[in-house]
């Protein structure tokens, strides 16, 4: 898009410096823009102010730290800086607690977002790994194991009360998008007035990257759309599914994982929302 340059910086945790920046999916959005004549400065932590016309807080943490909030507000426009708690016990709206009146079947997820692998990676806390590993290798009951760490029970009195007893494992109604034999997640991405959405096939119930058979591009749910405000994202990816007609949020990512593959398809939807950028310039 012809404008002006801008700066433009992206603001990570300050331990990303040590990590290869390869597998998050604002880096293909920013080759974009350099290649667009922007000027794109990656920022490690607070430490250092680099003048920049646009901020994009992009700490993965599902908490973010205030000092990093702190710091993006003294930008002129600073994207997910309203972005501070992404736990599944902050975004679900089906969550059930031992003894609720419920008589479908439930799952065990960890609270924190991804399985709470970046802050496994970031802090180091081996607490949140034996949390996941918990889901994983102690949640007795009838249990439903998948090709992820999350498990599926056909009752909510099949989960074992230790469950309920930890803050860093919840358990939602589980409620999928089924046609036959196959299962379904849609990706609503987006950046500013830009975004794309994809319908991911499994025949695993939860469907996650090596368990996908085929991607088709669809419209955004309107419910799905508006909870971006609700939620105040600029930037990231909802996960959801359509259960009895209905949008159900899955997930609510603020620093979107990518591979490196760039396949046609990939590489349109990425401009597609590398363009939001600019709706901020306008």
């Amino acid at each position: 898009m012809k404008m002006s340059p801008r700066t433009i910086g992206i603001l990570f945790h300050e331990k990303n410096r040590k990590r290869h920046l390869s597998g998050y999916a604002i880096t293909f959005l920013a080759e974009f823009w350099s290649q667009d004549g922007h000027r794109v400065h990656y920022l490690f932590g607070t430490r250092k102010f680099v003048p920049a016309d646009l901020l994009l807080v992009h700490v993965d943490l599902s908490v973010v730290p205030d000092e990093y909030l702190e710091f993006a507000s003294r930008y002129p426009i600073a994207l997910n800086s309203g972005v501070k708690d992404i736990r599944k016990s902050q975004i679900s709206t089906n969550l059930v607690k031992q003894g609720d009146a419920y008589s479908g079947k439930v799952i065990v997820k960890t609270n924190l977002n991804f399985e709470g692998s970046p802050e496994q990676i970031l802090r180091r806390h081996r607490w949140q790994l034996l949390a996941s590993r918990f889901v994983r290798d102690h949640a007795i009951g009838t249990g439903l194991e998948t090709h992820s760490k999350y498990r599926i029970y056909n009752r909510l009195t099949d989960v074992s009360p230790a469950v309920f007893e930890r803050n860093d494992l919840v358990v939602e109604k589980f409620l999928p998008e089924q046609e036959g034999n196959f299962f379904f997640v849609r990706n609503y991405e987006f950046l500013g007035d830009s975004a794309t959405c994809t319908r991911l096939a499994s025949r695993d119930p939860i469907v996650k990257d090596q368990t996908i058979v085929w991607i088709e591009e669809i419209e955004p749910h309107p419910e799905i759309v508006q909870a971006r405000k609700r939620l105040n994202f600029d930037y990231g990816k909802f996960d959801y599914v359509i259960y009895d007609g209905q949008p159900v949020l899955l997930d609510a990512n603020k620093t979107t994982g990518a591979d490196r593959v760039r396949t046609p398809e990939l590489n349109a939807r990425r401009r597609r929302r590398a363009n939001g950028i600019y709706s901020y310039f306008t």
